[in-house]
């Protein structure tokens, strides 16, 4: 029987439901619909994650140099010298928009943590993002908070085996092409915010993730400079 014979069967049923029953189903399918929308910035009067007084280890990498401490996944990375300041860079600009470069810091694994890094998107025309990676248990599943010169929106992912999954995000104005910016992300626990430029621009809860290492990454063909990337966080073991 042909695919769209047995769709238009399922819809027929759906005209004889009741009414409490056709509603929930609506909102249901707003729900789904609105799911991993971008969505308002938290209100001013959000309380700000912190991390234990004691317990955590603070950890630095300004790129200054070569260094075996991190794994890499797509794109092309390399350690280079811009106008006399060391940065770590994905300089490849003709991968596929599927496509999404990676670099971990192998230095440790944390739970709670709060992780900064500048970023300057250099050029891009499908993508000109930058982001920060947090958790990651390898090059397929970890978080990632992104910021994009194309778009005015800052997004949080999950990425589970490979696939993006977008769980929360905002509108903002797009951060400018060819400078420096901050992103910073903070995990307690459940609770996730992620800052850009010492705004506030996220707060969420998920807990598809407990630990795991920190790095950066891009998109598509966006070309990006890392900087100073600073993590403090609670170390957990290998």
């Amino acid at each position: 029987m042909p695919a769209w014979r047995s769709f238009g069967r399922a819809n027929m049923r759906t005209n004889t439901m009741s009414k409490p029953a056709l509603l929930v189903a609506v909102i249901l399918s707003l729900a789904v619909s609105v799911a991993g929308c971008d969505g308002p910035p938290p209100p001013s009067n959000t309380d700000y994650l912190e991390l234990p007084a004691s317990g955590t280890e603070s950890l630095k990498d300004s790129f200054d140099g070569e260094s075996n401490d991190w794994a890499f996944f797509d794109g092309t990375w390399e350690f280079l010298d811009r106008d006399g300041n060391g940065v770590l860079a994905q300089t490849a600009s003709d991968l596929g928009r599927r496509v999404f470069p990676l670099a971990l810091w192998k230095q440790g694994r944390f739970s709670d943590v709060d992780v900064s890094v500048r970023f300057r998107p250099v050029s891009g025309e499908m993508d000109a993002s930058g982001g920060i990676v947090f958790r990651a248990r390898d090059g397929g599943n970890y978080y990632i908070a992104r910021a994009n010169s194309l778009e005015d929106n800052i997004r949080l992912y999950t990425f589970i085996d490979g696939k993006r999954n977008q769980i929360a995000g905002t509108r903002i104005d797009a951060p400018a092409l060819g400078q420096w910016h901050t992103l910073r992300a903070v995990a307690v626990g459940p609770r996730i915010q992620v800052w850009l430029d010492g705004t506030l621009f996220i707060d969420h809860k998920d807990q598809t993730y407990a630990d795991g290492y920190v790095g950066v990454w891009t998109k598509a063909d966006a070309v990006t400079d890392f900087d100073d990337l600073s993590v403090r966080g609670v170390p957990v073991g290998e």
